[in-house]
């Protein structure tokens, strides 16, 4: 097949719920606004049952209900899977919702599919759009199906809108728990209570931390893109933007009725700046003077600092480092240039990358809040690392290997400094995000028994492009 993705999500429900609404193809918009309409021709639904596909948006959506026949449903296992495929010139498109139950709860596969000649425009103009988004789809299917907040523990994302705070919420409001998203701005369709807050000062806002007889934790992901050059007025935007949403939820942490359950703070690994060879983990120093570079440790170190006196049982530092899963800007980015023979190594290739996969980092921020049975992390710093980093050259070539077409998965124009810091001016962004490295692993997460599920980049990058 050309194009595939295969994602999975754990729902606090019983198959039955979830079944009810998915052997119905015509409430699929409800919880995918990726589609306008799938209508079967007649019910019940069976194998050979007709689909009417409208796709969402337009012109797609037209020249499609005009020129494209019916999907059609080739299987239907009651209460297990429902598979329905879209003819396409030269091939089809397939969708597969399956469900397994598993420990106190649900786990849904989604499979998307594309074959034919046609499949790289079909991928981006039909499959894509489906697969796009699943986590938050999943928590809209998840109300939909009857889903409520059967968990104590309420959780408060500033930043919720992210890639990684988007992520988060779904995975812990699919698991039954209530979920608020501080947010600048509001979405439309959101599953989850929308507060609105300038990530600076006290108001109302405040008042989402609390609620007499219910835990509240508070996961602090908010802060703008590093994706800028790194200038005076860049670092200090970038600064602010960090510092001043943790301050005011630090502040607001103080006047409460009781404190948080936990605090957990965003961060990230760039704070060790560029360590060369150095094998760093949370008991090493941050660097100093000229090795502190102001874009990275100047700007993570302060950030770190602002969450200082929170008042919560807990409080956990998250240095993060590159999270790799479908949808993600960096593999995004990253999967363009070796689409284009541009995935060698960036600028020698010998900097150290450290990673880790989504699915790894929702565990530990689940094991942060108590909510992982068996695992128990200590409050303090934690690096979100796997054990073994890689080096930039071998992170693109394993990359190439997944998404290069022919000859370029073997072989890809290198990307000098030179031309790495000409293309970051035209870009607008930091060639430094590129040239630098470090090797970061996690002394807490090993000593407190964690195991990852992704420890090895191949694996993780096979079980992303499936």
């Amino acid at each position: 097949m050309a194009w595939q993705r295969t994602q999975t999500q754990f729902f606090a429900l019983p198959s039955s719920a979830l079944w009810e609404v998915l052997a119905d193809p015509a409430r699929v918009p409800q919880w995918n606004h990726a589609i306008a309409q799938l209508k079967p021709h007649a019910y019940p639904v069976t194998a050979g049952t007709k689909l009417d596909l409208i796709p969402a948006g337009e012109p797609i959506g037209t020249i499609h209900s005009r020129t494209a026949p019916p999907a059609t449903v080739t299987k239907i296992e009651d209460g297990l899977t429902l598979t329905w495929v879209q003819q396409q010139p030269g091939g089809h498109l397939l969708v597969r919702w399956s469900l397994e139950q598993v420990a106190d709860g649900t786990e849904l596969t989604q499979l998307v599919s594309v074959s034919g000649l046609a499949s790289p425009l079909f991928a981006q103009t039909a499959a894509k759009p489906i697969a796009s988004h699943f986590a938050h789809n999943c928590a809209l299917l998840y109300t939909l199906a009857g889903g409520t907040e059967t968990q104590n523990l309420r959780v408060v994302i500033a930043g919720g809108n992210g890639f990684l705070g988007s992520r988060a919420a779904a995975d812990l409001h699919c698991r039954g728990h209530h979920i608020t998203v501080l947010t600048r701005n509001e979405r439309t369709n959101s599953p989850y209570r929308q507060v609105h807050w300038d990530g600076k000062t006290q108001g109302p806002w405040a008042s989402s931390l609390y609620m007499h007889g219910k835990d509240t934790a508070v996961l602090n992901l908010a802060g703008e893109l590093v994706d800028l050059p790194a200038t005076d007025a860049n670092i200090a935007r970038l600064t602010s933007s960090r510092v001043d949403s943790t301050r005011a939820l630090n502040e607001a942490s103080t006047r409460l009725p009781q404190p948080l359950t936990a605090f957990l703070q965003a961060s990230t690994t760039a704070i060790y700046s560029d360590a060369h060879d150095a094998r760093l983990t949370e008991d090493s120093s941050l660097p100093t003077g000229a090795a502190a570079l102001p874009q990275m440790t100047g700007v993570a170190r302060p950030w770190e600092q602002a969450a200082d006196g929170a008042q919560a049982q807990r409080v956990n530092i998250l240095r993060t480092s590159l999270v790799f899963e479908q949808e993600s800007p960096l593999v995004d980015r990253l999967s363009l240039l070796a689409q284009v023979g541009l995935g060698g190594p960036v600028a020698g290739g010998q900097q150290w990358v450290s990673w880790i996969h989504l699915a790894d980092w929702l565990r530990i921020i689940r094991a942060c809040l108590g909510l992982e049975p068996g695992t128990s992390i200590p409050a303090g710093i934690i690096n979100l690392a796997t054990p073994h980093p890689v080096r930039n050259r071998d992170m693109m070539e394993l990359l190439r290997a997944q998404v290069a077409p022919g000859p370029l998965k073997r072989f890809s124009l290198p990307t000098p400094k030179p031309i790495l810091a000409a293309g970051a001016m035209v870009l607008r962004t930091d060639p430094a995000l590129g040239t630098t490295g470090r090797h970061v692993t996690s002394r807490v997460l090993a000593d407190a028994g964690f195991t990852f599920e992704h420890p090895e980049f191949a694996d993780a990058l096979r079980v992303i492009f499936d």
